[in-house]
C-alpha cells in the first residue's frame, strides 16, 4: 500500500482538556466520513494554559490522560491510525513533556515522540515564550513504522531545525508530522516557507495539522494546516477557520522526487568555516 488519505483537524483549542476533547472528536469524526485513513491533530491539542502554574496543575500522566484515553477510544471506534499532535505529560511538580502519540486503529500506542526544541522566543507580538520553564526536552528522534510506510515525528518549533528532518528521511521516513500552534506573526512570515523547504530538502510529504485563531491570554495561532508533496506543491490548505482538510498521496512520489534531487545522498564532512577578512578588521580599529 503507498496510497493513502490523510487529514489535518485544524482546531482552536482552550484552556479545558475535556472541552477540547469535546470539540475535536466530531472533527476527527467528519475526516473519517471523508474517507482520511490517517488524521493529525495540533500541538497542544488537550490544553493550552499559558500560566505555568495552572498548566502544571492540570497536566497529567500518560498512564491517567483523559485527552490520551479519548482518542485511543476514538482511534479504535473508527478504526483510523490517528496522530495526536501534542499534549502536556506531567512528568514531575515542575515539569510537564510536550509529546505527540501515533495510534493505530485499535488504538494502540505505535509510536510516542516529545519535542526536542524549546520554544524560548520574543517575536513581537507581547507574548514571551519561554517553553523550557514550563516543558523538558525531548532527546530521541523517532520514526514510526505504518502500513504505508515510515514516518517521522515532529512538533511545531522543530521545523526550523533542518538537521532533524534531515536525518528522519536519511533514515527512511516518507512522510513527516509537524503539529503546530504557530503564533501568527512567525506564521504570516515564515509558516509555508518552512513547511515547503523542508519537504523539498528531504523529498518528503510534510503533513502539519496547526492551531487557528485567539486563545487564553490574547495569545493569537496563525492556522493554515497543510499537506505538503515531496516536490513542495502544497495539496491543501485550511485556512485560518476551524476544520479539515484532506489529501490523498503516494509514498511511490518520496522515490520520485529523491530520484531527480538525490541530494540525501550528497552530505560531505565541512570543519569550521573559513573566515576571511579579519585582518583587515583588526587594522581598521
Amino acid at each position: 500500500m503507498t496510497r493513502l488519505t490523510v487529514a489535518c483537524v485544524q482546531t482552536n483549542t482552550t484552556r479545558d482538556p475535556l472541552e477540547n476533547i469535546e470539540r475535536v472528536s466530531p472533527l476527527i469524526r467528519e475526516a473519517k466520513q471523508r474517507g482520511a485513513q490517517l488524521i493529525t491533530t495540533p500541538e497542544i491539542v488537550g490544553m493550552l494554559e499559558p500560566k505555568r502554574d495552572q498548566a502544571l496543575a492540570k497536566a497529567k500522566p500518560e498512564e491517567t490522560h483523559e485527552v490520551l484515553a479519548a482518542f485511543r477510544g476514538l482511534a479504535a471506534e473508527l478504526g483510523v491510525w490517528l496522530l495526536v499532535g501534542s499534549i502536556s505529560i506531567k512528568l514531575s511538580d515542575d515539569k510537564m513533556a510536550n509529546r505527540s502519540f501515533l495510534l493505530d486503529d485499535r488504538g494502540q500506542i505505535v509510536a510516542r515522540y516529545s519535542k526536542i526544541h524549546m520554544f524560548d522566543v520574543q517575536v513581537g507580538d507581547g507574548q514571551t515564550y519561554r517553553e523550557s520553564n514550563t516543558y523538558r526536552a525531548g532527546d530521541e528522534a523517532v520514526i514510526a513504522d505504518t502500513p504505508w510506510g515510515k514516518m517521522g515525528m515532529t512538533i511545531c518549533y522543530d521545523i526550523r531545525f533542518p538537521y532533524l528532518y534531515r536525518k528522519l528521511a536519511q533514515a527512511g521516513a516518507e512522510v513527516i508530522f509537524a503539529p503546530a500552534a504557530f503564533t501568527k506573526v512567525t506564521g504570516e512570515a515564515h509558516w509555508h516557507v518552512l513547511q515547503r523547504a523542508r519537504a523539498i530538502e528531504t523529498g518528503c510529504y510534510v503533513v502539519s495539522a496547526a492551531q487557528t485563531g485567539e486563545h487564553a491570554e490574547g495569545r493569537k495561532t496563525y492556522g493554515h494546516s497543510v499537506i505538503v508533496g515531496p516536490w513542495g506543491e502544497v495539496l491543501a490548505d485550511a485556512g485560518e477557520e476551524v476544520g479539515v482538510i484532506t489529501a490523498e498521496i503516494d509514498l511511490a512520489r518520496v522515490a520520485e522526487a529523491r530520484g531527480k534531487v538525490p541530494s540525501l545522498t550528497h552530505d560531505r564532512v565541512l570543519g569550521d568555516p573559513v573566515v576571511y577578512g579579519s585582518e583587515l578588521r583588526q587594522a581598521g580599529e
